[in-house]
């Protein structure tokens, strides 16, 4: 059955112009054809076609479900744009259909992207959510930076995964050294965890997240591209919450 995304179903039971092209259009679908409709926070909607016109396709919900999919769990991932744009947006796209509640791009020191296209970001979401069955879309933030992100943060459990073996002596510092991420999380909570650019977080970077309670940690042995890290931390929450 044919997944269709109306954000605003209080607005009437009408596909937006663009979904309405391709039920009409591409999938030439006729009045009394069951669709699925969802609005991307939660509700889940069996629905017949009422009206086939190309621009506002009409539908009649036949059955509702509130909070279809919900998880037990809340992950928001703040990630540092990679160079290439293509390996954010797949990162975008794969925890979308992983299962992901919250997604901040931030600049970081060493940053070498500091621009996003957070429409086509957004595309890449509903599209990935669609292709999953997803009723409940992930929320994508503004880009902001690294100290802005420090200061609006919210989460019981908060995590930085960096590549340094240990913080340099220069530092100054005695922090705790960095723990499997999976051996720390824990279930059914509202988990933040930020993901570094191409060239890791500075120290500096680093020394202000702990001070603020963010717990150090590491994604494994093996030292991940920005966008694979981002998706190990997604896929590990899922796992673990199974």
């Amino acid at each position: 059955m044919t997944l269709f995304y109306v954000p605003n179903l209080t607005s009437g039971n009408v596909l937006p112009e663009e979904e309405s092209q391709h039920a009409v259009k591409v999938l030439r679908l006729q009045t009394g054809n069951e669709i699925i409709v969802v609005d991307g926070i939660g509700g889940f909607y069996k629905a017949k076609i009422t009206n086939t016109h190309p621009k506002h396709c009409g539908f009649e919900i036949v059955e509702t479900i509130k909070e279809y999919g919900k998880r037990n769990y809340k992950l928001h991932i703040a990630i540092a744009p990679t160079k290439n744009i293509e390996r954010l947006e797949w990162f975008i796209e794969k925890a979308t259909e992983i299962g992901i509640d919250e997604i901040t791009p931030f600049i970081c020191r060493f940053s070498e992207r500091k621009v996003v296209k957070a429409e086509r970001l957004e595309k890449i979401i509903v599209s990935a959510a669609k292709q999953s069955v997803k009723a409940y879309f992930p929320i994508l933030n503004p880009l902001c930076t690294f100290d802005e992100l420090m200061k609006q943060h919210q989460a019981s459990q908060k995590f930085i995964a960096h590549c340094y073996p240990t913080l340099p002596p220069q530092s100054g510092n005695n922090f705790p050294e960095k723990k499997l991420f999976q051996n720390e999380i824990q279930k059914s909570s509202d988990i933040l965890i930020l993901i570094g650019p191409e060239g890791d977080f500075s120290v500096e970077e680093v020394e202000k997240a702990i001070s603020l309670g963010f717990s150090p940690v590491s994604l494994g042995e093996s030292r991940l591209r920005t966008e694979t890290a981002g998706l190990v931390a997604c896929h590990t929450v899922a796992i673990f919450n199974q």
